[in-house]
């Protein structure tokens, strides 16, 4: 029975054992979105440094809008030092070695701990992931006001499908279409509109259509209306629009995966299979996310096997400390890596995504039973 009281992730241990994580957690996180955000400050201010009318909340906005896209990158390692903290602080103090002398295993001092990493997993992927990207969205009209030098210039919207082509010196286009098919090589589209802007992102005309067919370097449009500031609108029944898009550049203007929200993915990836265009990158997002609390856990695991030891007294804490970030690094990379190759399609969707995982939480849980025969 007492050995049991221990095993509980709910029970007084796991409550003590879980605030300490998630207290230690919160410190970590907060000194390192700290030193991420004086870094994208002096960068910003050095932009804006040549550009007038952007003063200094300018960079603020733009450093907190970037601050949860690179935060993402080391989330992993955030949790990964906060439970070394957690588990080398035990170890010092010699609560560690009272628990083991209760009869508590490793397995079982681990419950509570790896089920709270998994809650702020899931916090991090259902809660803060959607926040993320719409400051990534933020981030990006921002970008456009800097580039252009044009405080009011605005980042469309990536729902539908969006393009942006260059067609003069000054001038681009944006052109936005509600429906789209592929098929035989052609892409069909309905619900078009056309925007043409100047260098500063401001309106020379707008061009709505029915329906438009991409071929030969043109858009063929059906039902046009071509509106102009302070000029009647001109009606066609039929329109050619000279571009240089083709099939391979318009997969290359699909959004951004990092800009969509997780709960948000899922109809992205319905549309553009739909639309027969591919969607690797999306799809990888997607199970990347749903996966990312499983990968925290095995990073937890890596941090057990250095930092989970009765005593750090003799010297053991450089042994701690530069294990855990070659281990920590090593895992990252080889996520990276084989991300990588399920993105060129070298291996499937589901192996590049669960692959990193299981390897990193195999070889934790191999250490972890060999320290459990100590």
């Amino acid at each position: 029975m007492f050995r049991d009281f221990f095993m509980k992730p709910t029970s007084i241990l796991g409550r003590y054992v879980t605030k300490q994580l998630i207290a230690n957690f919160i410190a970590v996180l907060l000194v390192i979105l700290s030193v991420i955000f004086l870094f994208e400050m002096v960068e910003r201010l050095r932009r804006i440094s040549t550009s007038e009318g952007f003063g200094a909340w300018f960079a603020v906005q733009l450093a907190i809008a970037r601050l949860p896209k690179t935060v993402e990158q080391v989330f992993p390692f955030v949790m990964m030092i906060a439970a070394m903290m957690t588990f080398w602080r035990l170890g010092k103090t010699n609560e560690y070695v009272v628990m083991r002398a209760a009869g508590v295993s490793v397995w079982d001092f681990l419950k509570p701990v790896c089920a709270a990493t998994l809650i702020v997993g899931v916090i991090n992927v259902t809660m803060i992931n959607p926040v993320a990207a719409g400051l990534y969205g933020l981030y990006e009209t921002l970008e456009r006001r800097l580039d252009t030098k044009n405080p009011n210039a605005m980042m469309y919207s990536e729902q539908g499908l969006w393009i942006r082509e260059a067609i003069a010196e000054n001038q681009v286009m944006v052109m936005h279409a509600g429906k789209l098919q592929h098929e035989n090589d052609t892409l069909i589209l309905r619900d078009l509109s056309i925007i043409e802007l100047d260098e500063k992102s401001q309106p020379l005309r707008r061009i709505e259509a029915f329906a438009g067919v991409l071929k030969n370097g043109f858009f063929s449009l059906k039902d046009v209306k071509i509106y102009r500031a302070g000029q009647a609108v001109e009606k066609f029944n039929d329109m050619e629009y000279k571009t240089i898009l083709d099939m391979g550049r318009i997969e290359d203007s699909f959004s951004e995966p990092e800009a969509i929200s997780f709960w948000a993915l899922p109809d992205v990836i319905s549309f553009y299979d739909k639309s027969g265009f591919a969607v690797q990158r999306h799809q990888m997002r997607f199970w990347s996310l749903v996966v990312s609390p499983l990968f925290l856990i095995s990073m937890v695991l890596l941090a057990a096997v250095f930092a989970l030891r009765p005593s750090h007294r003799a010297g053991g804490v450089m042994f701690l400390i530069v294990g855990g970030i070659v281990a920590g690094f090593a895992a990252y990379f080889m996520s990276q890596l084989v991300y990588a190759m399920g993105l060129s399609s070298g291996l499937p969707v589901w192996l590049a995504v669960v692959a990193p995982t299981l390897i990193a939480g195999s070889i934790a849980t191999s250490a972890l039973l060999q320290l459990e025969g100590e």
